[in-house]
């Protein structure tokens, strides 16, 4: 669910089918790691601690770091490779049986021993507990964990996934010690038990301290001590303030577009000994339309609003170039990416053609829609950029609409009742493939809640593309996928962002936490 400037220089596709076969990988023990403490502020929240839970960018940051999962994503690379496990691979002939065999001598934080249980108990928790703010989602294809001895795991997936090796390798793959975490129900204690390289000292919704896991082994080398997260909890303002006043040593996700500029005049000049550091990144905004709903359940009606968004007046003047314009569902950067509602419904505010498609459907009055926000997920700029949609279609002459912003919890309660017509989605990929911006859209169960169904993509599309060992094969069917989207619109892309971490210039290593992945690496930072 969550910014990038320059794209990856090679083929996800090629990538990820490397990733199928992967095979022994090194390992580091643990220690107490090198270097000083770190300091850093975020305005996401962190949502839970428990891996059965959270599915937002503040949570997984801590999953990437506090646990570890079978596969993990090195620096740089689309391609995953064994992190807790010594090799993984598809047994010859498919890709429907996965087997993974574990390192030797893997512990928890807290001492305890981690097997093969460890891990069928995480896998089979999440599908048990199957929290609606959980990563379930992505585990759909499992159908049962076979576990013949204390180093062996071997997935039997109930449908070809070719992608599955990316699935586990992000925070949906977690490992949790069996002894700790309740099987049937969420850990709310604010504690988390992993392997990971990093372990929770303490949390609260201000604070949250981590220290080098000395009983980590895996591939990873921590270059500081430990990582303090000030958590602003939506409070940018005050998340720039800290930076520019030396109370954090670096910033990563939340800073307003304004702050942005103000700290690039900075860097340009050297006079705060501040540094902005760009990435890639694959995260994504779109403008989602219930189906049902009285007013956009109306293709022509969504079809006027296609034509009358103007993405570049967005990006330009609520989000200060921090992003950039996106027309389509799979964003630049990522294997099978095209320019589908660009070539359909243009570039530009195209007001004639919004209103021919709305006589020709007998809708010769104003419009009225409400535009549905809330600032404390996406952050304040989303009712800025809603607001100045709405002004866009009243500028038509052809709507009437306005913009409300509600807390996220009634936000997402109202959504599953269907009480919006027109909602904002704000999406990080989970791995780098056009499958996570396509399957949690448009396959069973997904996110979006918004009532459309296509048994095209949904029994065809998806099965097909999830199947293909080699990822550069799937290029045209996603391709038609997009097209089908772009004339159907249950979505409307707005956006694709620039990732950023602001950090002192006494800070190094962030180059290697902002890439496609979308994970934050804790032990690739340093401080000189």
């Amino acid at each position: 669910m969550r910014i990038r400037n320059q794209w990856l220089s090679a083929p996800l596709a090629a990538g990820l089918a490397a990733g199928l076969l992967t095979g022994c990988g090194s390992g580091s023990g643990g220690s107490g790691g090198s270097g000083q403490p770190i300091v850093m502020g975020m305005s996401d929240e962190i949502q839970s601690t428990d891996p059965a839970a959270g599915y937002d960018p503040g949570s997984w940051l801590l999953f990437n770091n506090v646990f570890q999962s079978l596969m993990s994503f090195p620096k740089g690379s689309a391609t995953p490779q064994p992190e807790a496990a010594e090799e993984c691979a598809f047994d010859k002939g498919g890709s429907t049986t996965y087997r993974c065999t574990l390192r030797d001598g893997l512990k928890f934080s807290n001492g305890d021993s981690l097997t093969s249980e460890d891990v069928k108990y995480s896998f089979d928790r999440v599908a048990k507990i199957k929290d609606d703010a959980g990563p379930m989602p992505l585990l759909t294809t499992i159908d049962k964990i076979e576990t013949p001895d204390e180093k062996t795991v071997v997935f039997r997936l109930n449908t070809p996934d070719a992608t599955f090796p990316s699935k586990i390798a992000s925070g949906a793959g977690s490992i949790v010690d069996h002894r700790e975490y309740p099987f049937d129900k969420l850990r709310k204690d604010g504690k988390a038990v992993g392997s990971g390289v990093y372990k929770l000292d303490s949390y609260s919704k201000s604070k949250a301290v981590f220290s080098v896991n000395s009983k980590y082994k895996g591939t990873a080398t921590a270059k500081n001590t430990g990582m303090t997260m000030e958590l602003f909890n939506g409070d940018q303002k005050a998340l720039g303030a800290a930076l520019k006043d030396g109370d954090i040593d670096l910033a990563y996700r939340g800073l307003t577009a304004k702050d942005m500029e103000s700290l690039q005049e900075s860097a340009a000049t050297g006079d705060d000994g501040i540094q902005i550091v760009e990435g890639t990144s694959a995260e994504v905004q779109h403008l989602v339309f219930n189906l049902k709903d009285p007013v956009v359940g109306n293709l022509a009606v969504r079809k006027a609003m296609a034509y009358l968004v103007d993405r570049n007046a967005l990006v330009t003047d609520v989000y200060r170039s921090t992003a950039e314009p996106l027309y389509s569902i799979v964003p630049a950067g990522i294997a099978a990416h095209n320019t589908a509602f660009f070539d359909t419904y243009g570039g530009s505010p195209q007001p004639a053609l919004a209103k021919q498609a709305l006589h020709a459907a007998g809708i010769h009055s104003k419009v009225k829609l409400t535009l549905w926000s809330t600032p404390s997920r996406y952050g304040p700029a989303t009712d800025e950029e809603f607001a100045a949609i709405a002004k866009q279609l009243n500028a038509s002459g052809l709507f009437e609409a306005t913009m409300k912003s509600v807390p996220f919890d009634q936000y997402e309660e109202d959504i599953k009742a269907g009480k919006y017509g027109v909602y904002v989605k704000g999406w990080v990929p989970d791995y780098p493939d056009p499958d996570n911006f396509t399957s949690p859209f448009f396959g069973k169960g997904n996110v979006l809640v918004n009532n459309y169904t296509n048994a095209t993509i949904t029994d065809e599309i998806i099965p097909s593309t999830s199947a293909a060992a080699d990822r550069a094969t799937t290029s045209s069917e996603f391709g038609k996928l997009q097209e089908i989207v772009a004339e159907q619109l249950p979505i409307l892309p707005l956006w694709q962002g620039k990732q950023y971490a602001v950090a002192r210039d006494n800070i190094q290593g962030l180059e290697w936490t902002l890439d496609a992945s979308t994970v934050f690496r804790f032990w690739e930072i340093a401080k000189s």
